[in-house]
Parts: structure tokens; sequence; C-alpha cells
């Protein structure tokens, strides 16, 4: 388990760093191409500060994006013990509980770190899990926290979307410049370049982006099911929680894309085969891989 925790730290590893470097090229491009290598310095700024003002807002918006309500130990008594006791178990702050009125079963968790956590997980959810099979999936959503995924996620999500809006703005400037005043050769060798460099920008927001992000997101999912199968050190709960996520087919009912990889299934087509896009492995390939981790605790 311990070998697959490690890979799977240096497979994001690299991912993020490959995009990074993707990212740093372009730039370097646009600096090159305007005669202006300081606005290499200007985009990677703004790359950062964009990232940045995503890492600190993502909880905000996603718990407002879910529907999410707050509650207290009286609440719910069960969720609340469950959360509470695997806190204590990894020697974590209680993060703060969340239910969500949706009857589809899900369950999510975010915080840039874990003094600023919060779990939730659906009415549904609460509903069709026992109580070995919700600490399952509570320990999943702590390893997420304990592991810094959602740190990770967000600065991914944040760099794909500034990308996008830097296409834009290389769009938009070779627009003007291409109706400007002063038409000559230069100008047009200007434009031209500009909209190549919107043209590769757009297809890393819109295409490869979204793929290093699912590719992340796949990865941490591996990950935060061997974090939490050590926690309970029960893989069997979490295995069999995650078979009945698989045969249940409802999508959420406030589901959005832009969240679905802080989910434990795909909140939008559970049960689905892995694709391209997909920010989930396969259901029965992680069953398959909680179930060889059993026999060694």
């Amino acid at each position: 388990m311990y070998s697959a925790i490690a890979a799977n730290k240096r497979n994001t590893f690299l991912i993020v760093g490959g995009f990074i470097a993707l990212l740093g090229g372009i730039s370097i491009w646009w600096g090159q191409t305007t005669g202006n290598g300081s606005s290499a310095i200007f985009i990677l700024g703004f790359i950062v500060v964009y990232a940045l003002f995503q890492y600190f807002v993502a909880s905000s918006i996603a718990v407002a994006m879910s529907g999410a309500v707050p509650i207290e130990k009286a609440d719910n008594p069960r969720l609340w013990r469950i959360v509470e006791n695997l806190s204590i178990t990894e020697g974590m702050p209680m993060p703060k509980v969340y239910v969500i009125p949706d009857e589809a079963p899900n369950a999510f968790a975010t915080g840039r770190d874990p003094k600023h956590a919060i779990v939730a997980a659906t009415t549904g959810l609460l509903a069709i899990m026992d109580d070995k099979e919700l600490e399952g999936v509570m320990a999943h959503e702590l390893g997420h926290v304990k592991n810094y995924d959602i740190r990770v996620s967000t600065i991914v999500f944040g760099l794909v979307s500034a990308v996008g809006v830097l296409a834009d703005m290389a769009i938009r400037a070779a627009f003007f410049s291409s109706h400007g005043n002063n038409r000559n050769s230069n100008d047009n060798g200007f434009g031209l370049a500009l909209i190549l460099i919107g043209i590769v920008a757009s297809i890393i927001a819109w295409f490869i982006g979204p793929i290093v992000s699912a590719a992340v997101s796949r990865e941490r999912e591996y990950l935060a099911d061997a974090t939490g199968a050590h926690t309970t050190r029960y893989p069997e709960g979490l295995a069999s929680a995650l078979e009945k996520l698989g045969q249940y087919g409802r999508p959420m009912r406030r589901a959005s894309s832009s969240m679905a990889h802080m989910y434990i299934n795909d909140p939008i087509k559970p049960g689905l085969v892995e694709r391209v896009f997909s920010t989930h492995p396969p259901i029965p390939k992680r069953v398959e891989r909680l179930r060889e981790m059993g026999g060694k605790f």
C-alpha cells in the first residue's frame, strides 16, 4: 500500500510539473513574439495570482454550489461521531461537517489544509450506507484532506482557468491589432502571432488542461482510497460503499462539472467506465485495489 501511495504522489508531481513547464514555455513564446521579455513575467505572475485566488475561495464556492448545510453533533450524531473518531485516529483537527439535501449518494471534502477542512455527505449517502461503509467513505474524504489533495486540485484548476483567460486576451489583442490605424506587414505579423498564441493557449485550456486535471484527480482518488483503508484498517467497508455508489445511477440535482473532481464518485454520470476526461477511476478498478489491500492488514 505504501508503494502505491508513493507512486500516486510521484505521478501527480510529474503531471503538475509538466503542465507548469508547458505554461512557462508559452509565456516565453509570448514574450519573444511581442518583443517584450517582461511580458512573460507578467503572464506567469497573472497565472500565479489567479491560482492563489482560486485556492482561497474554492471551499466557499464548493459549499455554495452544492447546497450543503452545516450541522452540529445534535443534528446528525451518527455522521458527526464517525467524522470525529476518524479525526482523532488521524490526529487531525475536527473538520466542519455539512449535509447536502440530495437523494443521490455522494460525498466530498474541501479546504486548503486540515485546519480549514470541510466534509459533506448527501442525505442519500446517509440513507443507504451502513456504519462501516459510511466510515470508509468519510475516511476517504479525510484522506483527501490529509494528503492536501484539495490544494493540488485547486491549483491545477486555477492554472487551467488562468490559461483560458490569457487565451481570450491574446485573441482580443490580435483583433484590435489587426484593426488598428497602422496597418503594415509587421503589425499583421504581430497579429498573426498573437492569434497563434491564442489558439495554442485555447487548446491547452480546453483540451490539454482538462486532461491534466482529470489525470491528477484520478491519481488522488486512488491515493485517498489507500489512505482511507489505512485509517480504518478495513478496506472492505470502502469497497462495499463504492459498489453501492456504482449501482446507483441517478446524478445529483445540483451537480457541477467544475467541482466533479471533489466528490467520491462522479456526481454527473456515476458508474461510467473511465474516459479521457473522467475525474474518477472506474469503480471496479478501485474496488479491486482495495480488496487486494484487504489481506495486508
